[in-house]
């Protein structure tokens, strides 16, 4: 059982990533149930080569979630989303790897998307990134895999990064439109690096779309194993509710 303090998340970010922490520090709103801890591995580039793959090896993982467990969170993220490419059996290793390792639960932005669509029974996505077009491939062959369609997808063709946070969220916002016409269950935008959370309620609101956005639904993911209260219906409207969790 927890002492009573603020519950707290461990997340190991991207080095590069420059969108994610300040991103869920607005999505939590000043709440005082529960605090975020960060610490990073080096990744900067995103490409499907051997050079890009190891920067997701379980090692450096392993190492952040030991200097996590020292500040006594209570869940780890692997806040990256390498998993949709990689596939989600590496990332069920990162995370059995670190709570063997911590005791800790943990977690990770691909297991959390996989998680929302069984918990909301989504079986079609509209999939937008900022990766390349071979990366998105990769990605809807690995969801596929799990039971779920990709039915439309759009790539920036972006591979440096930090570059991926430099994307206007307004420039998000047709390609959004395009991808709700085949009426998917609902649009992930796909990479913890690129703000798509501050336009999920406009796009909800126009298309009658629900919005994934991975900051988004990672935060959810470490909410829910916490048993904390979810995320206000502005960051997703499928979000609102961390109930039944599985065991």
């Amino acid at each position: 059982m927890r002492e009573e303090r603020p519950a707290r998340i461990g997340m190991i970010v991207p080095s590069s990533n420059t969108c994610l922490e300040p991103m869920s520090a607005r999505m939590l709103g000043g709440r005082a149930d529960v605090t975020i801890h960060s610490t990073r591995i080096p990744v900067t580039r995103i490409a499907l080569d051997t050079g890009s793959d190891g920067q997701f090896d379980i090692e450096p993982m392993r190492r952040a979630a030991e200097l996590l467990a020292t500040a006594h969170v209570d869940v780890i993220a692997w806040n990256g989303t390498s998993g949709s490419w990689l596939g989600p059996d590496h990332d069920r290793a990162i995370v059995a790897d670190i709570t063997a390792t911590t005791g800790i639960p943990a977690t990770t932005s691909t297991l959390a998307y996989l998680e929302a669509a069984h918990t909301f029974n989504l079986t079609t996505l509209g999939l937008l990134t900022p990766y390349t077009e071979d990366v998105n491939a990769r990605i809807i062959a690995a969801y596929a895999a799990e039971g779920i369609d990709i039915v439309e997808h759009r790539a920036l063709g972006l591979s440096d990064n930090e570059s991926f946070a430099r994307v206007e969220p307004a420039r998000l916002v047709p390609l959004s439109r395009e991808l709700a016409r085949p009426r998917p269950d609902a649009l992930a935008y796909l990479c913890t690096n690129m703000y798509g959370a501050p336009i999920t309620a406009e796009v909800e609101a126009t298309t009658g779309v629900p919005v994934l956005d991975s900051v988004a639904v990672t935060l959810w993911r470490c909410l829910r194993a916490l048993g904390l209260s979810a995320l206000a219906p502005r960051w997703g409207r499928l979000l609102t509710s961390t109930s039944q969790l599985p065991r």
